[in-house]
């Protein structure tokens, strides 16, 4: 196989590439909200604590937030459609693990294994889009039915785990992704064209474990603090390994000749700007998902399927508009749509902050469908975006990028948000209580459990004839505490949106001279020009404008 990647791949190709590039990013996030609106089900099967259960997520999350810039390079090195595969064979195996548990410890086993075939999955399905599509305003077409299937993914996740807990028990929910990525995997062999990115790199050891030791101690140190204490030892040991780790990585990178994340990438202000949009929003839009699902199982005591109902409606407008998104990334300059869905976003999230434990489905709809209408506004042109805003053969690297700090900022969402809702909760409890008339024995008792367990652990208390008064108490805390995550979630959506505002440009479609021209030949393997359709890049060179 030719071990470079051109410009002019086999027209044919294109749409079986979309298909499979979408079946792997549905694999992917799949399991994000399959199995997040699960975790009640599965700590009353095995019996876990609330920490071992807090663990099932971040066993996915880690190893997909940690490795998706490594899975970028071995894209780019030995091969995308490689790594696609991988990520496959990773995603199905992690199931099939889980499918089997017995146990929380081989249930984080294979999430473990799914979230390394989702971090495989994810820049590799993009940079074959990329390489298939080298045409920015052709390929914007592609990546809004991309994000679509994204959007899909976790819009299904909780209908899916609903209608099986209806019906099954938990560990029913791993099946589907076993089935689904063997026949991808075998369909793949025979649809998909390989691609590498031209030159001479090279995988980046060093550059890896800082990178993945940075992501894990943050993201480890993020949870850790807000279920115990920012203060306590091993937290301010592992916030400090994440900083270190950090500056080791800029050091290493800068350094190498052949780094896994090229820093010269963040010249370009688009490509910083959706890498800075992606973290900021995810983190927010994810922690969301995560205070909003809670409410409804906590405050409205809704059932996993009907709460999947209601989370439905912020998908949907996503699911219809991905599409004619993509068409418009070209059209209207990114400078207008991202900042602008942002801004429909962050109205959304201050709307929300006026519901109560009695709000009907009706109120609540279209806020969310707001919200919705705001994240349509912002997912595929922040995709499309960054990956157009870098050298075509460098698209593996930013899709990689990108992804990896979207998933660094999903992965912060619920811990941060998460802390943030139960500290204030817990905080207004004692004056709801209060409110509510009880005797200050009875307030103490309360009060004691929510400090050590949480607000969760209120209703394991046998209170008597004072329960229905203490539950509507905790359910107003837990508003409290909801309203305090909408607005600090609205606030980093808006901190986004000036972002964006700032520092996004409209891409630009540029083209490269024939290749028979003597002086592509000494050009270097980065450049900042990016080669659309019509093109072609020389094997180890790079390309400039014409």
């Amino acid at each position: 196989m030719n071990v470079t990647t051109t410009a002019n791949p086999p027209q044919e190709r294109r749409v079986p590439t979309l298909v499979m590039a979408c079946v792997g990013v549905f694999v992917a996030y799949l399991p994000v909200t399959t199995v997040s609106a699960s975790l009640p089900a599965i700590q009353r099967a095995l019996d876990t604590s609330t920490s071992q259960l807090s663990w099932v997520s971040v066993a996915f999350v880690l190893p997909m937030a940690a490795l998706i810039l490594t899975a970028g390079v071995f894209g780019d090195v030995h091969g995308r459609k490689k790594v696609f595969q991988a990520g496959l064979a990773f995603s199905g195996l992690g199931a099939l693990i889980a499918l089997c548990a017995q146990s929380i410890e081989v249930v984080w086993a294979g999430q473990a294994f799914a979230g390394l075939g989702a971090a495989a999955l994810l820049p590799s399905t993009l940079a074959l889009i990329s390489h298939t599509v080298p045409d920015p305003r052709e390929r914007g077409n592609f990546i809004g039915v991309w994000a679509t299937s994204l959007v899909a993914a976790l819009a299904l996740g909780p209908v899916i785990a609903g209608v099986i807990l209806e019906h099954f028990a938990w560990r029913w929910l791993y099946l589907l992704p076993v089935p689904a990525s063997l026949l991808a995997l075998v369909v793949s062999t025979k649809l998909l064209t390989d691609s590498r990115a031209p030159g001479t790199r090279r995988l980046d050891w060093p550059g890896q474990i800082t990178a993945a030791l940075a992501i894990t101690a943050l993201v480890y140190g993020i949870i850790e603090g807000g279920a115990d204490s920012f203060t306590a030892t091993k937290v301010m040991l592992a916030l400090s390994t994440a900083v270190a780790a950090s500056v080791a990585f800029i050091r290493v990178e800068r350094r190498s000749s052949s780094p896994m994340l090229d820093l010269t990438l963040f010249r370009s202000p688009s490509f910083t700007a959706t890498s800075l949009i992606a973290m900021i929003s995810f983190l927010g839009l994810i922690g969301f998902f995560f205070a909003l699902s809670l409410y409804f199982g906590m405050v409205q005591q809704l059932s996993t399927l009907e709460s999947a109902w209601r989370l439905l409606m912020v998908c949907m407008v996503p699911l219809v508009l991905g599409v004619p998104m993509g068409r418009l990334v070209h059209r209207v300059s990114p400078r207008v749509l991202i900042p602008g869905g942002l801004l429909v976003v962050a109205v959304a999230l201050l709307s929300l902050t006026t519901i109560d434990a009695n709000t009907s489905f009706g109120s609540l709809a279209w806020r969310m469908a707001l919200l919705g209408l705001g994240v349509s506004f912002v997912l595929t042109p922040m995709t499309a975006t960054a990956v157009s805003s870098v050298p075509f053969h460098q698209a593996g690297m930013a899709a990689a990028a990108n992804n990896a700090f979207r998933q660094l900022g999903g992965a912060l969402g619920p811990a941060v948000l998460g802390a943030l809702l139960s500290s204030r909760a817990v905080d207004a409890l004692p004056g709801h209580l209060t409110d509510a008339g009880l005797g200050g024995a009875t307030i103490r008792r309360v009060t004691e459990a929510a400090d050590a367990g949480g607000l969760r652990s209120v209703g394991r208390l046998r209170l008597g004839a004072d329960t229905p008064r203490v539950l509507g108490a905790v359910s107003q805390a837990f508003i409290d505490g909801l309203r305090l995550c909408l607005v600090v979630a609205a606030v980093l959506t808006l901190l986004a949106a000036v972002v964006g505002f700032f520092l996004l440009r409209r891409p630009q479609q540029q083209s490269v001279l024939p290749a028979t021209d003597p002086a592509a030949s000494v050009q270097g393997p980065r450049t900042p020009d990016l080669p659309t359709a019509g093109t072609r890049t020389v094997p180890g060179a790079g390309s400039r404008p014409s």
